[in-house]
């Protein structure tokens, strides 16, 4: 099971830094009960391993003037794997998708984009979105307002796998 190599410490260390990853390696090293030296060793190794892939800001988009959030529903004429690729590099060219997620059902792909406002965002789908090879259909839904955003994952719930299977 994933997450079964990483011992309790470990995971008091990704729950730690997945709720503030600003904070020094002395106060995670206290919240997590161990010192600061192999505190960080085992910070090293977590990004090493790839459980930690990096660290950022989270900005609020709004205060920055991006004022339209939308989600794009995409159907492609072809799945092949070629295809498939093709249409992902793409989407990591775009500055306004946010997300990239291939689906399974009704559509190919889901992208989350942003735009400072819905003029700018249909600029975007008519000419670059719409026109791109191999996309079949797009539906889009705008975002009236977001109800949860969390980041990474539920230690709790990982916690309580952990332990029934133990």
């Amino acid at each position: 099971m994933p997450g079964h190599r990483l011992d309790p410490i470990d995971r008091k260390i990704l729950a730690e830094l997945q709720q503030d990853g600003r904070m020094t390696n002395v106060e995670l090293a206290k919240r997590v009960g161990i010192s600061a030296p192999p505190c960080l060793r085992r910070v090293r190794a977590l990004e090493e391993q790839g459980y930690i892939r990096g660290y950022h800001a989270e900005v609020d988009p709004r205060e920055l003037g991006f004022e339209v959030q939308v989600f794009a529903m995409v159907g492609l004429q072809s799945q092949a794997e070629a295809d498939l690729s093709a249409f992902e590099s793409r989407c990591r060219s775009w500055p306004l998708v946010r997300e990239c997620h291939m689906l399974n059902g009704e559509v190919d792909f889901i992208l989350k984009c942003v735009a400072p406002d819905l003029s700018t965002f249909q600029t975007f789908l008519t000419a670059e979105l719409l026109t791109a090879p191999n996309v079949g259909s797009v539906k889009t839904s705008l975002v009236i307002r977001g109800a949860k955003d969390e980041p990474g994952v539920p230690f709790d719930v990982l916690e309580e796998r952990l332990s029934r299977s133990a």
